[in-house]
């Protein structure tokens, strides 16, 4: 038997990835992939003979929570587990909410990946054990979510802040940022700590993640 597997993902190294785990298994077929929820939607449009979407969450256009809660309503019979490196309650709760069927991190070993997939189809819930985990403390506290989203939206940045944060995620070091924005590259510094103590994050990606998460930038 052929299980047939869609991919959304907008990162084409982490989409190869996924892609490589799969070949690995005869018993995975591997159909298309969608470079955001918006495209995935259009693909399955096409073609909705899919057994499993594999769904990243964050995307540009349409994030994977959203386009989730969309093919569970269009094809209610297509299994969907987020493939992400996203572990925060929120996300986790989303989703779930959403209909998704399992929440597996990205950094899953072939095995455990086709262990979850096979899962999934048997009418079982593939979750990584630490997500598995993190998903029965919001059953016992659901509160929690809702007490992080108001932390959350007291996030306030300044306009330069926001702009350090965007260099940032293109991956360009302090004096480069420091030369595009025509400021030294110890005010780009200062600004960063603000950036770390603000999002109450200890590193680059950590500020990144998170702001990217909470439509900061």
């Amino acid at each position: 038997m052929n299980i047939k597997i869609a991919i959304a993902e907008d990162n084409n190294f982490l989409a190869q990835s996924i892609e490589e785990k799969l070949a690995l298994f005869d018993d995975f077929k591997f159909k298309f992939r969608g470079k955001n929820g918006a495209e995935l939607i259009g693909k399955l449009e096409e073609d909705h003979v899919i057994d499993v979407v594999l769904m990243d969450i964050q995307m540009p256009e349409m994030d994977g929570i959203k386009a989730t809660e969309l093919i569970k309503n269009r094809y209610p019979q297509i299994k969907i587990i987020m493939l992400t490196v996203f572990d925060d309650d929120e996300n986790i709760f989303n989703a779930i909410k959403a209909g998704a069927d399992g929440y597996l991190l990205k950094e899953i070993t072939p095995d455990t990946l086709h262990d979850g997939i096979c899962q999934v189809l048997e009418g079982g819930a593939a979750m990584t054990p630490s997500i598995a985990a993190k998903a029965l403390n919001l059953l016992r506290f659901p509160e929690k979510v809702t007490a992080d989203k108001i932390q959350v939206e007291e996030i306030s940045l300044t306009k330069r802040e926001t702009e350090i944060l965007e260099q940032l995620s293109k991956g360009l070091n302090y004096q480069l940022i420091a030369e595009n924005l025509f400021i030294s590259p110890p005010t780009v510094r200062k600004h960063i700590e603000n950036i770390y103590k603000k999002l109450q994050v200890h590193n680059k990606m950590e500020a990144v993640q998170k702001a990217m998460k909470n439509n900061l930038i």
